[in-house]
């Protein structure tokens, strides 16, 4: 499993890389704690999903991303253009310091859950069927006047849900900076969700691990038959896309055609 988790990172440039955090308990110093198992996927050279790494920390913290991010560079994680995560505290100033040049997208799903909480329940239909319409649009230019559409929408009744989803424009938008083929693969952690589904189901009928090494090894060996499977399974993105992405990353302009955005109805009674 070491050898797993220390293996070269040789297969890129890794153009797209989504990381997750998964909590588990341990048993340490006598009581039980809450630990982090930090996990990197990305897409390689060729196209394919890999496991970049797992590893254990106190907290999910700024110090714990840093060191997670830093030891993926020095086993040769390169080329990064987007890192797509929940909004885990520290993580968009460690990919700054350790991934110079690679933007963060916030995962769109994560953050509608968050977004509906600033939202009673009987508008939460009206609201989320808004917030979807930000992501059918063909291009950046219609996407971002989408999303100025539904704020200005939201601001006369549900103005603190107006003022998050303004403050989150960036941040849930950085995918529009890639060719639209490959939106619905980078815009969200969803790709990750069934590698977590199963980890979970592996852990829970654990509990609480008597060390990290433990949880090392029962959630390493989940990864390392995903990345086997992934190896033989069918390329997750494209080579043209991969390359179409790789140019919009060093600032190339990409085409891009359609409408300004879809008229909003006013805000149900």
């Amino acid at each position: 499993m070491e050898g797993f988790r220390s293996r070269p990172l040789d297969r890129g440039p890794y153009t797209f890389v989504w990381i997750d955090a998964l909590t588990q308990k341990v048993r340490e110093g006598g009581r039980t704690v809450n630990v982090h198992c930090l996990i990197a996927t990305g897409v390689n050279a060729d196209g394919h999903r890999e496991i970049l790494g797992v590893d254990v920390t106190s907290s999910e913290d700024g110090a714990g991303w840093l060191a997670f991010l830093r030891g993926l560079v020095a086993r040769g994680l390169s080329g990064v253009a987007l890192v797509t995560s929940d909004d885990h505290a520290g993580l968009v100033s460690a990919i700054g310091s350790v991934l110079p040049g690679a933007a963060w997208q916030r995962c769109r799903t994560h953050y509608h859950r968050n977004l509906l909480t600033k939202v009673p329940k009987s508008a939460q239909p009206w609201v989320s069927t808004l917030v979807r319409t930000i992501f059918e649009q063909p291009d950046a230019a219609s996407a971002r006047a989408q999303h100025a559409q539904v704020v200005q929408a939201l601001e006369a009744k549900l103005p603190q849900a107006a003022a998050h989803l303004d403050a989150a424009r960036d941040d849930i938008l950085a995918f529009t900076a890639f060719p639209r083929e490959a939106w619905r693969q980078i815009w969200s952690n969803n790709p990750q969700e069934r590698l977590n589904k199963e980890i979970r189901r592996r852990t829970d009928v654990v509990g609480i691990f008597p060390g990290r090494d433990a949880i090392i090894r029962l959630v390493g060996a989940v990864l390392a038959e995903q990345d086997d499977e992934w190896t033989e399974a069918r390329r997750y993105m494209g080579p043209e896309i991969l390359a179409a992405c790789r140019k919009a990353a060093a600032g190339n302009e990409t085409d891009v055609t359609g409408d300004a955005g879809l008229t909003i109805e006013a805000i149900p009674a």
